[in-house]
């Protein structure tokens, strides 16, 4: 099915679309709830006041994203890894982390 330079309502349940590409399309206030997702790609998006909710990313990369004023709660953040990052005002339960990683550098 194509679909192009036209403003539908897709409505998709119990249905197969791996594969599927969308390119240069407004999904603004789509909702996606109990759905494989696996080894999805998104690039160049604008994801800004999306809710991301009881939802597994293990062994999921993230890569030139601007996180910022983004917050995430109550989540299982073990074996994370943040690298080659600007870590400007980020907390953690309050406490910036510029401050945490200076005062552990300084310790060592």
């Amino acid at each position: 099915m194509r679909i192009e330079n036209k403003q539908e309502v897709l409505i998709a349940e119990s249905a197969d679309l791996s594969g599927s590409r969308f390119h240069d399309v407004n999904l603004a206030g789509a909702a996606i709830d109990d759905c494989n997702l696996s080894r999805l790609s998104i690039t160049r998006a604008n994801l800004s006041g999306a809710a991301i909710d009881d939802v597994a990313m293990q062994d999921a990369r993230f890569h030139n994203v601007n996180f910022g004023g983004a917050v995430i709660e109550t989540s299982r953040l073990a074996g994370l890894a943040i690298r080659d990052r600007n870590l400007d005002g980020m907390t953690i339960d309050g406490v910036a982390v510029t401050e945490l990683l200076a005062a552990y550098r300084g310790a060592k």
